[in-house]
């Protein structure tokens, strides 16, 4: 058996996060690269992303979608993008490049590459964002402790917490009393929806709570395509996006916060509901 043949027969027994293929013949643990994080989450990403890193940061992560694809998930500002790197079996694809070896994917991040989105949005990649941090060893001492009596019970301890998944780019949108149709810049973070002049104007227009928002749906009753719709009580809002796949993408996002926003409702009103049988 050639060289060749043994190190594909070594590639594929092994699972692709565990080895890059080098064109030499040897290999790479991926785990080696500083800002592979793993299993991370697409929210835990995002939150530290936010938190932690500044416009250009980025890091790669697994997917949760399947063995063998890749998410690298990138600060834009306010919002964080995610891209799928894939793993073929034999090199990695990264947007329109192909890489052959773990030392040629890093090599082209080396160079700070501009890559850009359905949105429009540009980014260069800066500032590999480190799975390890250095941490101080330091906590507060606990002065106050008493238990309150407020009636809960384990069951009332449902963990909850605001989706981050964010969004932005520039979309079309239909005025309020002058129904004429201007472009706006748009960013989706937590519950709610901004919009801006531009992208460079500090302060948004207006605010959208997504929690009075009722429906997200495709419009067609505008003449214009790639239309979609909010519905809130006091007004519905009409937004068109540039091409039909950046408007999917916008309905897709909304609709899932929307949902997201229910759940926690129910959550609440089920914790208030065996409240108070409890007391009664």
């Amino acid at each position: 058996m050639g060289r060749a043949e043994s190190l594909e027969g070594k590639m594929s027994a092994q699972d692709p996060s565990d080895l890059w293929s080098r064109s030499d013949g040897e290999a790479e643990l991926l785990q080696d690269l500083g800002w592979y994080h793993g299993n991370l989450t697409r929210h835990a990403a995002e939150a530290l992303l936010l938190s932690n890193g500044c416009d250009g940061s980025y890091l790669l992560r697994d997917s949760n979608e399947r063995t063998g694809l890749y998410s690298l998930s990138v600060r834009a500002k306010d919002s964080v993008k995610h891209f799928h790197v894939e793993y073929t079996g034999y090199s990695f694809k990264f947007g329109f490049n192909e890489f052959s070896s773990l030392k040629d994917f890093v090599k082209h991040f080396a160079n700070q590459p501009l890559i850009g989105s359905e949105t429009g949005t540009l980014i260069v990649l800066k500032h590999p964002y480190p799975r390890k941090v250095e941490e101080p060893s330091i906590y507060e001492s606990v002065r106050v402790h008493t238990a309150m009596q407020t009636g809960r019970t384990e069951s009332d301890l449902v963990p909850t917490a605001p989706s981050l998944g964010t969004k932005e780019g520039y979309l079309t949108k239909q005025g309020g009393l002058v129904k004429t149709w201007k472009t706006r810049w748009f960013t989706l973070h937590r519950n709610e929806l901004k919009y801006f002049k531009d992208q460079m104007s500090p302060e948004p227009i207006r605010i959208l709570d997504l929690t009075e928002c009722s429906a997200v749906q495709f419009d067609y009753s505008q003449e214009r395509v790639n239309c979609f719709c909010l519905v809130f009580p006091f007004r519905t809002f009409y937004l068109c996006a540039k091409t039909g796949v950046e408007a999917d993408e916008w309905i897709k996002i909304l609709r899932w916060k929307l949902s997201q926003i229910r759940k926690q409702l129910d959550q609440r009103e089920g914790t208030i509901r065996s409240r108070s049988f409890i007391f009664k």
